[in-house]
Formats: structure tokens, C-alpha cells, sequence
């Protein structure tokens, strides 16, 4: 996230003095184990140096996520809940996007001493209430606390491919169909709203006005904030025949073209599928739809939608982005590029 230069802001009280340095590791963990969801491919879950998790495949996908305050987000804005179910939904996704299954998360926490033990306690709410929302019998088998400056979150998310080939983004066929499931651009307007209107009048990042824009622009908002991704169908896309599959985090414009470079093609956009603002569809980050190619003769799967094609190219051109076959820029989110050091 880019803004204004801003000022640190506390993290959010709850009506209770007790922090985390009021406690010992092993009270902070005696609060948190209770409200962990259980993974069903659990072994051996948390209380030992590592957790066991079941690979009936044979094999396990596994991928990992960071969230710090200040580049991912803003505690103005966000509640202990919305980190912990952004946390989750992030990794999840990341997973779906191989064509797996969510099976169990691994969560390392560090917070300033200072934090009250009611913000962990919401980061697990929310971290178990995306788990049993979005991908049911994936649970937090283990993972770690520490002390920091600012709030991090660190998620490690294993997947079971239930015998099913990985969908690499890699496999993309001149033909072939570009399709997404799940939302396009909310999330990116969502991110505009909050630093032009979630802000007081020094651009610091303003909770009250974070709160009026959830209400007023209640899709938008969420979308960023609390992000839906459409976990059930990466399976299903591999099992209808997915060529190529990624995770859309950074902005369809740039993922699409990770997909078209690793795969040695080009992808044409057709415009009339991109909805009415084209620039916010392509260029807005945070969606976490699954973007996907199909072979040109495949009914799509439930809930995805034809955006494109994949087109053939020159080896020069591998990679590039079309719209209507005219070139498109491929901006989006870049971690190392325009955030301003503030922590909000």
C-alpha cells in the first residue's frame, strides 16, 4: 500500500488493559490454542516442536505470505478480525490456485509488547472464521510469537492435490480460453477509497472515516479489506481441464502476464468482458480471483467467466498484454515500489 506520510497509530483497544507483555508466552498461548480452528488432516496438531498433517497424495503443496503494518496494511483501517481473515483468505487462494485443497495453516505472529492480548485473540477469530468459511477442515496446526516494532503476520498454508496434477501457470496454448472466477477491481477501488476518504486532513489514515466509507461503500471496502477469494474453485478448475491458474494479487494485468511469460504467449483482453472502468479491472491489486486458461473447445467451470485470449507471439514479446490487441501497460502492485516508510 502507498500514502501519505503519516504518523504511527496504537493498535486498537478492546475495553481491556491486559497486554502482551502483562503475560508469558505460554498465557498468550494458552489464550490462543482454544480459539484455533483444528485442521482434519491433523496428526500431531500445536504443543510439540512441530505440528504432523496427513499427505494422502503423496504429495503437498505449500506456499507462505507476509503481512506487516505499513506496506500491507493500516490498523486505522482494519480490525484485529479483518487482519486475521485477510491473513488467511491471502494464503488460501495461493493454494487454490495450484488446483489444490486447503489443508492447514502455520501461523508466526509479532507484535509490539504493548499489544493487548484482545488484538491476538481477534487475529484468531478471524484467521478460524476464513478457515471455516472459505476452505472448511483447513485448520492452524502451529507456529510462533515474537516481539516487533509493528504488527507482522506470517502464514505458511499446505494444500492436498488429491491425486490431480498441479495447474502451473506454465500451460497456456495459443487458443486457449482466459477466464476468472471471482471479483475484478473492487478491491483496487476499495484501497483508492480509504487513502483519498479513510484519512484526516494530513493524510493520516483516520479509523472513524474507515469505518463511514464501510458503510457507505460497503463492497469496495471489504473487498480490500476482508477479500472472499473463491477457494472451492481452483479443484474444480483443475478437474475441468485448467491449463494454466494463478492467484490474481498484484492486478490482472501484471499476473496475467506471469502466466503468459512462463507459458512463452501472449493475452488479448477482450474489452467488453473488463467491465465499464478497464483500468481499475487490469491495474487494481488484492483481488485474489483465480485467473485461468482453458483449452478453446472446454465449457467453463461454475463461476468462471471468459475475459480473453491467450494468443501465440514472438519470443520477444513473451509475456506482453493486449487489449483488444492494442498494447497495455502491466502496472500494479509492487511491494518495493512507492510505499513511503509510514506504518499507519
Amino acid at each position: 500500500m502507498t500514502t501519505a506520510a503519516d504518523a504511527p497509530l496504537s493498535l486498537p483497544h478492546s475495553g481491556t488493559t491486559e497486554t502482551l507483555a502483562d503475560l508469558s508466552e505460554g498465557a498468550v498461548l494458552a489464550r490462543i490454542f482454544p480459539r484455533l480452528p483444528t485442521a482434519a488432516a491433523q496428526l500431531l496438531g500445536p504443543g510439540d516442536d512441530a505440528a504432523v498433517i496427513s499427505a494422502p497424495d503423496g504429495r503437498f503443496v505449500v506456499t507462505t505470505d507476509m503481512m506487516i503494518q505499513g506496506p500491507d496494511f493500516r490498523l486505522a483501517w482494519s480490525s484485529p478480525h479483518d487482519l486475521g481473515w485477510k491473513a488467511a483468505a491471502t494464503n488460501l487462494s495461493d493454494v487454490a490456485a495450484m488446483g489444490a485443497r486447503p489443508t492447514a495453516l502455520v501461523v508466526a505472529i509479532a507484535a509490539p509488547p504493548s499489544t493487548p492480548i484482545s488484538v491476538l485473540e481477534g487475529l484468531v477469530d478471524g484467521l478460524r472464521d476464513c478457515c471455516e468459511a472459505l476452505a472448511p477442515g483447513c485448520g492452524v496446526v502451529g507456529g510462533d510469537l515474537s516481539a516487533s516494532d509493528v504488527l507482522t503476520l506470517a502464514v505458511t498454508a499446505f494444500g492436498d492435490l488429491e491425486g490431480r496434477a498441479p495447474v502451473l501457470r506454465s500451460g497456456a496454448r495459443p487458443g486457449d480460453i482466459v477466464a476468472l472466477s471471482g471479483r475484478l477491481g473492487d478491491a483496487g477501488i476499495g484501497l483508492e477509497l480509504l487513502f483519498r476518504l479513510g484519512v484526516d486532513r494530513h493524510g493520516v489514515p483516520d479509523r472513524a472515516r474507515a469505518n463511514a466509507l464501510k458503510l457507505t461503500h460497503p463492497t469496495e471496502v471489504a473487498a480490500q479489506l476482508t477479500p472472499v477469494p473463491p477457494i472451492a474453485s481452483g479443484p474444480i478448475a483443475a478437474l475441468g481441464g485448467a491449463t494454466a491458474m494463478l492467484d490474481v494479487s498484484d492486478g490482472l494485468a501484471i499476473d496475467a502476464g506471469r502466466i503468459a511469460r512462463a507459458s512463452g504467449v501472449g493475452i488479448d483482453f477482450d474489452s467488453r468482458c473488463l467491465g465499464e472502468r478497464i483500468e481499475v479491472a487490469l491495474g487494481g491489486g488484492e483481488d485474489h480471483g483465480l485467473l485461468a486458461t482453458f483449452a478453446p473447445d472446454t465449457v467453463l467451470p461454475p463461476d468462471f467467466r471468459r475475459l480473453g485470449t491467450v494468443v501465440a507471439v514472438s519470443a520477444s514479446s513473451w509475456g506482453s498484454i493486449t487489449v483488444d490487441g492494442a498494447p497495455h501497460d502491466q502496472g500494479g502492485w509492487d511491494p518495493y515500489r512507492g510505499w513511503d516508510g509510514a506504518a499507519g
